[in-house]
């Protein structure tokens, strides 16, 4: 028997853990069956990923930690708003009431030195249309995110949208009010449609051309309601701010769009991370100088 080169062999094939696979069958390619965890992942990989990022997701890919973020902060929403449905029943199932116009959750421009305002806000939604907008947007989109990129940069990215909703209401809609979790699901969609117009040769096309359709008319029709609530429906005489909106979609074509261009990357040598950090951050203090000594809200 002849000597065996081991640099010749192939590589002993390995999961992400290690851990040998049993057999060729066991490894994704066109000899075997792929099981429907497996197809899921595929379906993901083509949905959000490059076509020169996917085999490396489809190797670390598992369910495993699930997209927690994305489903608890939709699941508290939910339960802030069944809250306060319950309590006004009669007019909260369709638009905003004073419950929720008193609530310490919603961003007030008299009550801004409560400083928790400028997140909390984004658990008070203004009626039915407003908050099954908000989470099937969220979840249809921010599951996959999140199963590409994990809760970390999926949450940093939201919570800069939330943020940067309300700084931009406080600055161009200074005595407007505010609710929704608009700001957090435009940056979702912000840095999906960047990576989906930047990548969008590298993408299968159809399903680039249908992302980018689907993307504009859920704009188009949650910009109409948004309208409504502020221009047309002055029940109360409550104004609801939708600057939020363009907050969160800049954060989003931003600070999102590097986070989920990143994959498999060290955003800390990307010059765009940084570059966009800066911004943020400047621009934040910008706000806070306003709301501070230059808002005309009392």
């Amino acid at each position: 028997m002849g000597d065996i080169d081991l640099e010749q062999q192939e590589p002993f094939p390995v999961d992400r853990d290690g851990k040998p696979f049993r057999s060729g069958a066991d490894q994704l390619d066109g000899d075997r069956k792929v099981g429907c965890c497996e197809k899921f992942q595929l379906s993901v990989s083509k949905w959000m990923l490059p076509e020169d990022a996917r085999s490396k997701y489809l190797e670390r890919a598992n369910c495993c930690p699930p997209p927690i973020f994305i489903v608890l902060i939709s699941i508290a929403e939910l339960a802030v708003f069944i809250y306060y449905a319950v309590w006004k029943p009669q007019k909260q199932w369709v638009t905003l009431d004073e419950g929720i116009w008193n609530s310490p959750l919603t961003y007030q421009p008299e009550s801004r030195e409560q400083a928790w305002r400028f997140f909390s806000y984004m658990f008070v939604h203004a009626g039915v249309e407003h908050i099954v907008g908000n989470l099937v947007m969220q979840l249809v989109l921010g599951i996959p995110l999140e199963l590409v990129h994990k809760g970390f940069e999926v949450g940093m990215v939201y919570l800069a949208g939330v943020l940067a909703g309300s700084l931009c209401s406080s600055i161009f809609d200074p005595l407007s009010a505010l609710v929704g979790a608009s700001g957090g699901v435009y940056a979702l969609i912000g840095g999906y449609f960047m990576n989906a117009v930047v990548n969008f040769r590298e993408m299968i096309p159809l399903l680039g051309v249908f992302r980018i359709l689907a993307i504009v008319v859920f704009v188009g029709v949650d910009f109409g309601f948004a309208f409504y609530r502020r221009f047309v429906n002055d029940e109360a005489g409550l104004k609801v701010s939708f600057v939020a909106h363009f907050g969160g979609i800049l954060a989003g074509m931003t600070i999102g769009y590097v986070f989920f261009s990143a994959y498999n990357k060290k955003l800390l040598k990307d010059p765009r991370f940084w570059l966009c950090i800066v911004g943020y951050i400047v621009f934040v203090l910008v706000a806070v100088i306003f709301n501070i000594w230059l808002t005309p809200a009392s």
